[in-house]
Protein backbone atom coordinates (compact mmCIF):
# COMPACT_ATOMS: atom_id res chain seq x y z
CA UNK A 1 0.00 0.00 0.00
CA UNK A 2 1.16 3.48 -0.86
CA UNK A 3 0.44 6.55 1.26
CA UNK A 4 0.06 9.82 -0.64
CA UNK A 5 -0.82 12.09 2.28
CA UNK A 6 -1.24 11.46 6.03
CA UNK A 7 -4.98 12.16 5.82
CA UNK A 8 -5.56 9.97 2.76
CA UNK A 9 -6.11 6.21 2.88
CA UNK A 10 -3.40 3.86 1.61
CA UNK A 11 -3.57 3.24 -2.14
CA UNK A 12 -2.92 0.04 -4.03
CA UNK A 13 -0.34 0.07 -6.79
CA UNK A 14 -3.02 0.36 -9.46
CA UNK A 15 -4.73 3.24 -7.67
CA UNK A 16 -1.41 5.03 -7.20
CA UNK A 17 -0.62 4.66 -10.91
CA UNK A 18 -4.04 6.05 -11.86
CA UNK A 19 -3.60 8.98 -9.46
CA UNK A 20 -0.19 9.74 -10.96
CA UNK A 21 -1.63 9.56 -14.48
CA UNK A 22 -4.52 11.91 -13.68
CA UNK A 23 -2.24 14.38 -11.92
CA UNK A 24 0.09 14.37 -14.93
CA UNK A 25 -2.86 15.03 -17.23
CA UNK A 26 -4.02 17.85 -14.96
CA UNK A 27 -0.54 19.36 -15.05
CA UNK A 28 -0.50 19.16 -18.84
CA UNK A 29 -3.87 20.88 -19.03
CA UNK A 30 -2.63 23.45 -16.55
CA UNK A 31 0.09 24.43 -18.99
CA UNK A 32 -2.62 25.36 -21.47
CA UNK A 33 -3.88 28.06 -19.11
CA UNK A 34 -6.02 28.61 -16.07
CA UNK A 35 -9.25 28.71 -18.07
CA UNK A 36 -9.02 25.00 -18.97
CA UNK A 37 -11.69 22.86 -17.32
CA UNK A 38 -10.26 20.06 -15.19
CA UNK A 39 -13.39 19.00 -13.33
CA UNK A 40 -13.58 15.64 -15.11
CA UNK A 41 -10.09 14.66 -13.96
CA UNK A 42 -10.76 15.95 -10.45
CA UNK A 43 -13.91 13.80 -10.24
CA UNK A 44 -11.93 10.73 -11.32
CA UNK A 45 -9.25 11.49 -8.74
CA UNK A 46 -11.86 11.97 -6.01
CA UNK A 47 -13.50 8.68 -7.02
CA UNK A 48 -10.23 6.79 -6.60
CA UNK A 49 -9.60 8.35 -3.18
CA UNK A 50 -13.18 7.66 -2.05
CA UNK A 51 -12.91 4.02 -3.13
CA UNK A 52 -9.64 3.62 -1.25
CA UNK A 53 -11.18 5.24 1.83
CA UNK A 54 -14.15 2.85 1.72
CA UNK A 55 -11.83 -0.12 1.35
CA UNK A 56 -9.75 1.04 4.34
CA UNK A 57 -12.89 1.50 6.45
CA UNK A 58 -14.09 -2.03 5.58
CA UNK A 59 -10.68 -3.47 6.43
CA UNK A 60 -10.64 -1.61 9.75
CA UNK A 61 -14.14 -2.84 10.56
CA UNK A 62 -13.21 -6.42 9.67
CA UNK A 63 -10.07 -6.21 11.82
CA UNK A 64 -12.11 -4.88 14.73
CA UNK A 65 -14.49 -7.86 14.80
Amino acid sequence: MIRTHPNDPPLTGTEAAKVAWYIARMAKRGLAGEDVDQRDLQRKLDSIIDGARQRAEKAAAAAGK
